[in-house]
Parts: structure tokens; C-alpha cells; sequence
């Protein structure tokens, strides 16, 4: 199993009280990856979200990982997503991105896509619409265009129902042969199938504990043999999130984790992202999950809806995610979780668990992209 980590620009309450705190949240989160790369992470997972008030604000995600390629040597940079929708950002312009950004990270980019998770987010570019699911259609009518534009000499254009081009050339081609991995942000077990059929990895934000994995490898796994891949390869990997504190002692973890406002963000993810199933006890907002007590981090620990304790525990528990099946495990930081404790987080995984679980050290730029006989 591999790790990585993820961050989306979550400013959180003190944006209320900061008027810095935008851009402290943008330039820590250039930090925690820089440290991710320097610890052993192999991927690293930036966001797209729109209009996102406290939740997110790496809205322009392509120029945050254009920076972090020239300010990392190793780690694979990712996109958590870019989102293709004509309306969000012209396909041609994405096709453009990350090419781009695979020349500047030397064939370390990931390409994730995916449809908005949220109305609030939807609505603002596809307005009137009554059914969230329409942005599948759109979707799907795109992805599959992205190798064409990548590989073939001249692209020779699109008539869509939701986009056109006439024949271009598209550029620049990708770096090196082939192009980067093509990864799908899944929220349900059809969107998982879906994307095991056309060849495409999935960023499993929607997986909230370990006994989630069977239903999603189940789904995942099957159908991804039988894939008819939309680009070069199949790119058969899941990705599943969790937040993760890590402290010298258990007891400072949990006490990181009873401070760090952790209901509140968990409130935010599903006001926002209304289009993913809502687990049971999770209230409409504006009400609020209770303040997190000590033991309420005890049960979470418990009940494997999130990693936290001293690096043995956090070792076992990530242990645990590997036994599942999970090929990838990326944590969700910043969490409202201060930065020196962040960090504390990152260099202690990276010294103490991804040596004993990720076996091979080397960052292979080209592990992927085996169709191309790189």
C-alpha cells in the first residue's frame, strides 16, 4: 500500500477573525507537501472547489501543483480533481494543464477528474439545472477525448452534445511516452464500477472506515477486469482518504484531535458535498456534530473512522487499511489542525509507518505507463 496526503486550502472559522487566514491555510499546505516529499509520501492530492466559503479555497489547483513541481523532487502530484465539465473549465484547456504540469514535474503528475460533489458548487456554473446527475452525462461525453488530444498528431476535434472543437493540435503532448494516470473521484459503488470499466483509477473520498473497502473493491475489482480503458492503460488502483494525528504519545493525539474542531469540518464536508450519501446521525446544516470529546475520539479510533495515536497504533491501524485491499491511503491534512502538530503528523508517518508498510522507496515517474513499453 501507498500513502499520500491531501489538501483543498480549508481555512476553517478563523477566516471569521484572520484576514490572513486564506492565505497562511495556501502557503502551510505548500509546507505539508513539501514535508510529505521529504518523509516518503508518494502522492500528493490538491483539490478543485468553488465558492466553498469556510471549506476550501484552492479553487486554481494548477497553479498550486505548478509550484509545488518545481518545489518537490519525488512525489507524485495529483489532481483531487480537475474538473472537465465545458462549463467548469474547457477540455481543451484541462488536456492543456496537464501535459503542462507533467512536463514540470518530469512525468510525476496524476490526473484525477470528476463532476463537483456538491449543488452549491454545480449550480453556480450550470445554473437551473433540477438534477445533480446531469453532470455525469457531461462527463462522460468528455473523458475520453483527453488521450486523443494527448497522443494523436492533430486532435480531430469533437461534436458534442455539450462541447465542440474543430480539428487542432493540441499542445504540449505529455512528457516521455503515453500519457499520466487517469484517476476518477467516485462517490458511490455504481461510479466505482463505472470507472474500473473504462480503465480508471478512483480516488475514494466517499469510504469512511475500513469496512467500507468490501463493498468498494467488490465493486472495483471485478469490473476492472474486463476494462476497455478510455486512455493508454488501465490504471487499477483505489484510493481511499482518512484523517490521521499522530503523536509521541496516544494521549497527545487525542488531545490534538479533541482541539482541532474536527466536528465542524466533518459538518462542512456534507453541507457541501450534497450529492454523497449522507451516513446516519449526520445532521442538515446548519446544525453541527457535538463538539468531539476525548471519548468520542476513543470511539472514532474504535469504530476505524479515523487514524490517530502514537506511531504503533497509527502503524496497526494503517495496517489495517492495507489488509482491506486499499492500494493507496492518503490522508486528509490540514483538519483544523494547527501546523506545527501537522507537521508532527507528517514526519512521524513518514518515519515510524511508511518504511514498514510501502516497500519500495523509489518513485517510479513511469510505473504507470507500461503500454507505451516505458
Amino acid at each position: 500500500m501507498e500513502f499520500g496526503l491531501f489538501v483543498q486550502g480549508y481555512v476553517g472559522k478563523r477566516a471569521r477573525t484572520d484576514p490572513l487566514a486564506e492565505h497562511k491555510a495556501l502557503m502551510e499546505e505548500t509546507e505539508y507537501v513539501i514535508q510529505a516529499d521529504a518523509s516518503g509520501f508518494k502522492y500528493a492530492w490538491a483539490s478543485e472547489h468553488h465558492f466553498l466559503e469556510e471549506y476550501s479555497h484552492l479553487s486554481a489547483n494548477d497553479v498550486f501543483l505548478g509550484y509545488l513541481a518545481h518545489a518537490t523532487g519525488r512525489i507524485h502530484l495529483g489532481s483531487g480533481i480537475f474538473n472537465p465539465l465545458a462549463q467548469v473549465n474547457h477540455p481543451v484547456k484541462v488536456a492543456e494543464k496537464v501535459a503542462m504540469l507533467d512536463h514540470l514535474s518530469e512525468g510525476r503528475f496524476e490526473f484525477g477528474s470528476g463532476r463537483g460533489a456538491g449543488s452549491h458548487e454545480i449550480l453556480g456554473f450550470l445554473p437551473g439545472i433540477t438534477d445533480m446527475n446531469h453532470t455525469k452525462e457531461i462527463w462522460e461525453e468528455t473523458i475520453a477525448e483527453f488521450p486523443k488530444m494527448w497522443l494523436q498528431e492533430e486532435y480531430p476535434g469533437f461534436q458534442g452534445k455539450h462541447w465542440q472543437l474543430p480539428p487542432r493540435k493540441v499542445f504540449p503532448k505529455p512528457y516521455g511516452a503515453s500519457h499520466p494516470a487517469m484517476w476518477y473521484a467516485a462517490g458511490s459503488p455504481s461510479s466505482y464500477a463505472m470507472a474500473a470499466r473504462k480503465g480508471l483509477g478512483v480516488l475514494g473520498f466517499s469510504v469512511q472506515k475500513v469496512a467500507d473497502m468490501e463493498w468498494v473493491l467488490e465493486q472495483y475489482k471485478t469490473a476492472v477486469r474486463d476494462a476497455e480503458p478510455v486512455g493508454d492503460f488501465v490504471n487499477d488502483n483505489v484510493m481511499v482518504t482518512s484523517t490521521a494525528i499522530c503523536a509521541e504519545t496516544h494521549e497527545k493525539a487525542v488531545e490534538i484531535a479533541v482541539n482541532g474542531g474536527l466536528n465542524y469540518l466533518q459538518s462542512l464536508v456534507f453541507r457541501y458535498h450534497d450529492t454523497f450519501p449522507r451516513p446516519d446521525g449526520i445532521p442538515e446544516w446548519p446544525e453541527l456534530l457535538p463538539d468531539y470529546t476525548a471519548e468520542i475520539i476513543e470511539l472514532l479510533i474504535a469504530e476505524e473512522l479515523m487514524i490517530c495515536g502514537d506511531p504503533d497504533e497509527v502503524l496497526r491501524q494503517c495496517k489495517r487499511w492495507e489488509q482491506a485491499g486499499a492500494d493507496q491511503l492518503s490522508f486528509g491534512l490540514p483538519i483544523g489542525i494547527g501546523y506545527e502538530d501537522t507537521m508532527n503528523t507528517i514526519k512521524l508517518i513518514g518515519e515510524h509507518v511508511i518504511p514498514k508498510i510501502d516497500t519500495d522507496p523509489v518513485h517510479r515517474t513511469t510505473r504507470f505507463r507500461q503500454a507505451a513499453g516505458n
